[in-house]
Order: structure tokens, then C-alpha cells, then sequence
């Protein structure tokens, strides 16, 4: 019997389904919390979808347990991954050969690489621009100062939001239609990769950890030198005390410590710190 034959018919989902979507994930930061961030939110906003394509109770609370888990990115571009995960969830409803962890795989495995675009183009770039243009104008009495950057700023989220996750939706059915040729497990390991390259730079862009401590004073030239443990970290690799950071954090997750405790956990440790002269503003 052909895979074909085995999958039973879905009906996708509706332009009514995709504008409950839409708006939904505009209040996707409305239920953020530090320890799954976005997560309440990116699971709303899959309701209309798991309704359309789910229809046993208990097969629609495995999917909203299943999108619980962490989430974060830039909030505008994360449609075009809702569109891809309910194409997901549509051929894992017909019953193909997709399992729970390949959907989450590829959901996390591209909110890396969306955050390292999205940030960048949206908050980086789109933003300033609208703001000063609007501003400039602003200035000189003119009203149509702040609708331009009001006006400017929210088209580009609808139409960011709207179209991502249309294309998302449609390219995902397309790719997940061909889960036998190894095209989904290329992107979760393509996904993946890319996020871990991203994430691993912007550790060393927004971690910054200052160690004013003086181990050694001596007189130079009339002068007193002071070598700091900062000074010396720097030259053996720019940004280690973030990194070290960083792998024990992941270490203490990997052992089920939970996120809220490590956050506080960081606030004792950077008071402590800077109260024995360790660390510094």
C-alpha cells in the first residue's frame, strides 16, 4: 500500500483561519515570561490551525502541549515559522511520517536565523529610518512628520506578518510533502546550524562582562600601570568570560535547572561580584 493511500484527507486551512491567525499573533508578547518567552503566545497563535486540522480533544491538547515548548525571535518575520509548523502539523493530521520532535526541531532550528535577520532590518534598520525621516519633518511643524513613521512602521508589520506566513504555510506544505527524500531533515540540520552560528554571535555582540580587578601595579615611565584581569582575559580571547558563561548555562539547563533560577542565580553572582571589586560597570 502506498503512503498515498494511508494518508487521510485534511482540509487546509481557510482565509478566515489565516486572519484569526494574523491577528493572534500580533498579542504574540502579551503572556512573555523569562523562563519559555514567547511561548504562550506562538501557542495562541497555532489555535486556528490545530482546530482546523485536529478534531479529537486529546490530539488538540497534544499540539498545544507541543507548542509550550520555548520560543523566541523577532515577533514580526516568526509568522513565516507558524506557516511552516502548520504545514507540518497539517501532514502530521493525514497521518505522515512526521514525529513531535521533527515540528519542534524546525521551529526553534529557525527562530535563530529569523531573530538575525529580523533585528537587524526591523529594529536596526526599518525603524531609525522612519523615525528620523519622520522626525525631520516633525520638527519643522509638519504633521505628516509622525504618520509617516506610524503609518510606515505598521504596514511594514502587516505586510510582514500576513505575507510570512502565506509563503510560509504554502512553501512549507511543499517541502513537508517530501519528507521521504530527506528535504525536512536537510532543513532542520541547515535551520539548526544557521541558528547556532547566529546565536553564538550575538553572545558575543550583547554579553558584556567587565573584570576591573588589579592583580599587578608597577611603576612605568613615572607612572603607575595597573594590569587588570580584564586586560589579561582580552589577550588571551576577547569575550572567554562570556562564553564560559554561556556553556554553564547551557550545562545547568541540560540538567533540568530551571531558567527563573539561573536568572536570579546571575543577579546574586554579578552583586556579589561587583561587591568583592570582581566585576564592574
Amino acid at each position: 500500500m502506498t503512503e498515498s493511500t494511508e494518508l487521510k484527507k485534511i482540509e487546509p486551512l481557510t482565509k478566515k483561519d489565516m486572519i484569526s491567525t494574523y491577528f493572534r499573533s500580533t498579542f504574540m508578547l502579551g503572556s512573555f515570561n523569562f523562563e519559555r518567552m514567547q511561548a504562550i503566545g506562538v501557542c495562541v497563535t497555532m489555535i486556528p490551525a490545530i482546530k482546523r486540522f485536529y478534531h479529537k480533544k486529546e490530539d488538540q491538547a497534544a499540539a498545544l502541549k507541543r507548542h509550550l515548548e520555548f520560543f523566541n525571535t523577532t515577533p514580526w518575520p516568526a509568522s513565516a515559522i507558524f506557516g511552516v509548523t502548520a504545514a507540518m502539523e497539517q501532514k502530521k493530521a493525514e497521518g505522515g511520517d512526521i514525529d513531535d520532535a521533527a515540528i519542534t526541531n524546525v521551529k526553534v532550528g529557525l527562530m535563530g536565523p529569523l531573530a538575525g535577520i529580523g533585528d537587524p532590518i526591523y529594529w536596526g534598520t526599518a525603524r531609525p529610518i522612519l523615525a528620523a525621516l519622520g522626525a525631520s519633518l516633525a520638527t519643522s511643524g509638519s504633521l505628516i512628520g509622525p504618520l509617516i513613521f506610524f503609518l510606515g512602521i505598521n504596514l511594514i508589520r502587516l505586510l510582514t506578518r500576513w505575507y510570512g506566513f502565506k509563503i510560509g504555510y504554502n512553501q512549507g506544505t511543499d517541502i513537508v510533502q517530501d519528507v521521504a527524500g530527506n528535504r525536512l531533515k536537510k532543513l532542520t540540520q541547515m535551520a539548526s546550524v544557521l541558528g547556532l552560528f547566529v546565536m553564538g554571535s550575538l553572545v558575543s555582540k550583547w554579553t558584556s562582562i567587565k573584570m576591573p580587578l588589579v592583580l599587578v601595579s608597577y611603576e612605568q615611565a613615572g607612572k603607575t600601570v595597573d594590569t587588570t584581569l580584564q586586560g589579561i582575559l582580552d589577550s588571551l580571547l576577547p569575550g572567554l568570560v562570556a562564553l564560559l558563561m554561556t556553556f554553564a548555562c547551557m550545562w545547568l539547563l541540560k540538567h533540568h535547572v530551571n531558567a527563573i533560577w539561573i536568572i536570579f542565580g546571575m543577579f546574586v553572582l554579578g552583586i556579589f561580584g561587583y561587591w568583592i571589586g570582581l566585576f564592574g560597570l
